[in-house]
């Protein structure tokens, strides 16, 4: 992990195309202000891994419900 000590009103690059700005420091919180292109998904991480828990389970389920679907269709010789 990279460390970086910022200031307020200092700045982040990251590449060529995102900027991390820190706009306001009160107490132990931080402001951030990222500027990055549109298709660049920026979320908080507690939001991002919630995200991925659902995607998680959509798929889970489709695939369950795909299954039920086909399993009757099935013929097994036995």
């Amino acid at each position: 992990m990279l460390v970086l000590t910022r200031k307020k009103n200092e700045h982040i690059q990251i590449g060529e195309d995102i900027s991390i700005s820190i706009l306001a420091i009160e107490g132990e919180q931080v402001k951030l202000g990222i500027n990055a292109p549109r298709h660049i998904d920026i979320h908080r991480k507690e939001i991002y891994l919630a995200i991925q828990q659902e995607n998680t389970e959509a798929v889970n389920q489709l695939s369950l419900d795909q299954l039920k679907e086909v399993l009757p269709k099935l013929h097994i010789d036995r």
